[in-house]
């Protein structure tokens, strides 16, 4: 493959495409977020995916796990989980079963804020989809997330 090879150049466009969905939606979404519940995107969904925790076989996520869902390094997972911690709404602790490992729930504070951010973020997303959808060149990608039926 060569750097004019029309494979090559349609795999670039498509990547660019999405990268651009991405960049539209998630500063769309942050706006929403920090001017109504003063809560950035990364920290919406750490608390999303925390609060879909369970205490049955396998329902608490560790560190590592938390940062995989939330698409961040460990490190940078670490360092959210703390400000969030601070703010208070978050507590950690240690594995019953394993003291190395350290588990993160999400407090009562935590979960009326997420509670409360939960429509706004939906809403946000939603229009900045629709955005998307008039570009021709994000519309099939736009289609692409909408026939998705995956669990978060």
């Amino acid at each position: 493959m060569t750097a004019t090879d029309p494979a090559l150049t349609a795999l670039s466009s498509g990547w660019c495409a999405l990268s651009l969905l991405h960049g539209r939606i998630e500063a769309h979404v942050e706006r929403a977020l920090q001017a109504g519940h003063g809560l950035s995107v990364r920290e919406y969904s750490l608390l999303d995916v925390l609060s879909r925790q369970h205490n049955g076989e396998g329902g608490h996520l560790r560190m590592t796990q938390v940062a995989d869902s939330v698409v961040l390094s460990p490190s940078a997972t670490t360092r959210l989980v703390s400000r969030l911690e601070e703010r208070g709404l978050l507590s950690r602790y240690l594995c019953p079963t394993d003291r190395r490992g350290i588990y993160t729930d999400v407090s009562q504070d935590g979960l009326k804020l997420l509670a409360e951010a939960r429509p706004t973020n939906d809403a946000a997303l939603r229009e900045a989809l629709a955005q998307a959808a008039r570009n021709p060149e994000l519309a099939p990608l736009v289609r692409a997330v909408e026939s998705l039926n995956v669990p978060a």
